[in-house]
């Protein structure tokens, strides 16, 4: 950040584009909290307000059978005749809305009171009202249209708690008793309310918590719904298009939270197919277990838009003020940093190495532009010192690169002579170990060879039977010479030095060829050629060359060990400036180690012990350096070694 304009547009704008869209994420999240406390806080009202209904309608039940067992027509209907009793109680059950109304006599009522709690309270001296759940055949008992009525088959329901069931049976009922003693009789009379499918109680419930001449309230979308458990009995929850969601189960979830552990549910919660901003409340029975909840929640989705409305609107407006005071800030600040610019540009042409470069006429006449007038003068005076010190440096670089040139030239002589240094002192050292040995091995071996030419003449014809034997010694003599020949050869090459002349290599090749053919045709080896015709001549011994040669495509059919192929190539080549021909000599073999590449050349080193002297490379390297040539190896990517024998081009071919 090397702009002065840069730095301070973003002190200048940091707090506008930086800060204040930090202080509206905040304010607007803590809206959107505090938006979301207040939907919580709506539907624990509301829930409350369905609780009370639900307490209402209990009391209200109780209250009614309560009154009705202490009116004057009920003591006269208990003074009549008992089908008169069944007509009164049937005609007071519709009249109080209730859907069963009885009277238990004292003995079966002690019976009943060991089932149920309201029962059991009603024949101490008084009334009670709760909540109880009967199963299908206890609802049957009363009423089989009630038990027709409370069935319900179980829908499967997403996130629900998996299940066996496949209907529900059982009736959630308002149960309330009340004693007869005040009516003169012994006994208790029993009447209730069926709430499943009780689509008036719930539809009651969501008119007084969701329908208002409040225009706000309008715009929830409210349900309520009853549960069994978590199976819903009686709800306005649309299942689909004026299909009530009867028989779906609430998510595990919330049935964890509510049923299982005993707790209110104030958040939103996934119903049926949809998000609501959710309340849901336990109910217990009159044995104090929980068996059901109670719900009332609204369709969160309009209140999330319009969340989303009032970000978008808040941010809109935010990069509405960003768009109009940005340019405002450019604006300004061009006119105080444009000299500055054209400065700051002028030193970038200069430092490219247009030293003419110059800012001109600034309109400025404040600090600005004094200071934009003394720069000029001074790229006038680096100017015209840099001219001078360009002279200077010329001639300074001439004498340096003379001197470099001088000192690469001696470097370069005394790396070569320190290399045959080195080279001198290992083959003084060799040649002085092998010339011993080769001194040590020729007295007996003469001595052996005399000997055995002694044996011949004196036995003669007698010599006959022993000829293998003295030809065998022979050959392990002559063995025993080549072998002196190559260390001697090695050591003393100045000693070796035969004439050189115009060659080639092609020609000597096509010799070699012979020479080796019985090794070549015994192993089964393929031969592929390739002469380029403009490989020139070189200056060597044929007999060298040809020693190197064979040398190569022996080495090259032994490491195959059988069957393969023996590529041999010609070509022209340049190496350092100077033209040449280059043989290469490639086998389909095993290849060499790369930890031994370096070291094949090395006197002495072999890959066949007991067969070889590890002299052939060493004495092959040897001669073609004698000759001014290089032989290098490398391993193919296909696969086996590739020796290279380079010899530069005979100066003397016209």
């Amino acid at each position: 950040m090397t702009s002065v304009r840069l730095r301070l547009l973003i002190l200048a704008l940091l707090p506008l584009v930086v800060l204040l869209p930090l202080l509206l994420w905040l304010a607007v999240g803590r809206w959107a909290a505090n938006y979301d406390n207040l939907l919580i806080t709506n539907v624990e009202s509301d829930l409350r307000i369905a609780e009370q209904y639900l307490d209402q309608i209990l009391a209200t039940t109780g209250g009614d059978v309560a009154a009705l067992a202490r009116s004057t027509r009920f003591r006269e209907a208990m003074a009549g005749a008992d089908a008169n009793m069944v007509r009164f109680l049937d005609t007071e059950r519709r009249s109080l809305g209730l859907d069963f109304l009885y009277y238990l006599p004292e003995p079966p009522a002690r019976a009943a009171a060991e089932t149920w709690p309201v029962i059991a309270a009603a024949l101490k001296g008084g009334s009670a009202t709760d909540i109880d759940i009967l199963s299908g055949d206890q609802l049957a008992a009363i009423d089989p249209g009630l038990a027709m009525r409370a069935r319900l088959p179980l829908i499967p329901t997403e996130a629900a708690v998996p299940t066996e069931r496949v209907v529900e049976d059982r009736g959630m009922i308002v149960h309330t008793a009340t004693d007869l003693g005040a009516a003169g009789g012994a006994g208790v009379l029993v009447g209730g309310i069926l709430l499943n499918r009780n689509l008036d109680f719930i539809d009651t419930i969501n008119a007084l918590v969701y329908q208002s001449d409040d225009a706000a309230d309008v715009e929830r979308q409210g349900t309520a719904t009853l549960f069994l458990e978590d199976v819903r009995v009686s709800t306005n929850v649309r299942l689909f298009e004026g299909e009530r969601a009867l028989g779906t189960r609430v998510s595990a979830v919330v049935r964890n939270r509510v049923l299982d552990e005993g707790r209110t549910w104030l958040d939103r919660a996934f119903v049926v197919n949809d998000w609501y901003i959710s309340g849901y409340l336990p109910l217990t029975d009159s044995f104090s277990r929980r068996v059901g909840m109670l719900y009332v929640g609204f369709l969160e989705a309009p209140f999330v838009a319009e969340k989303r409305s009032a970000f978008i609107l808040v941010f809109s407006a935010f990069v509405g003020v960003l768009l109009l005071t940005i340019p405002l800030f450019l604006r300004m600040a061009g006119g105080i940093f444009s000299p500055l610019e054209r400065m700051n540009q002028t030193m970038k042409r200069v430092e490219g190495g247009q030293l003419d470069a110059r800012i001109g006429a600034v309109s400025s006449r404040d600090e600005i532009g004094q200071v934009a007038a003394h720069l000029d003068e001074l790229l006038d005076q680096v100017q015209e010192r840099d001219r001078a010190l360009r002279s200077w440096a010329d001639e300074l670089n001439t004498r340096v690169e003379d001197r470099t040139a001088e000192l690469r030239e001696a470097n370069e002589k005394l790396e070569t002579t320190y290399q045959q240094l080195v080279m001198s002192e290992k083959l003084a050292s060799i040649g002085e170990i092998t010339a011993g040995v080769a001194h040590e091995i020729n007295n007996p071996v003469a001595v052996i060879q005399g000997n055995i030419d002694v044996i011949r003449e004196t036995l003669a014809d007698d010599a006959t039977p022993l000829m293998t034997e003295l030809n065998l010694i022979d050959r392990q003599i002559a063995r025993i010479n080549a072998i002196v020949g190559k260390l001697l050869q090695f050591a003393r090459p100045s000693e070796f030095n035969a004439f050189s002349e115009h060659v080639e290599v092609a020609a000597v090749l096509d010799d070699c060829l012979v020479l080796v053919d019985h090794v070549i045709s015994r192993r089964n080896v393929t031969v592929t050629t390739h002469r380029a015709e403009d490989a020139p001549p070189v200056r060597i011994n044929p007999g060298e060359l040809q020693q190197v040669i064979i040398n190569l495509v022996v080495n090259a059919v032994q490491a195959m060990d059988g069957p393969g192929e023996l590529s041999l190539s010609i070509r022209a080549e340049r190496r350092d400036g100077q033209s040449g021909t280059a043989l290469v000599v490639a086998d389909t073999g095993p290849g060499i180690a790369n930890e031994r590449l370096n070291t094949v050349f090395d006197p002495f080193y072999t890959t066949k012990p007991g067969e070889g002297t590890g002299l052939g490379l060493s004495v092959s390297q040897t001669l073609i350096r004698q000759s001014g040539g290089l032989i290098s190896v490398r391993n193919r990517d296909t696969g086996g070694a590739e020796f290279t024998v380079w010899l530069p081009q005979d100066q003397d071919d016209p």
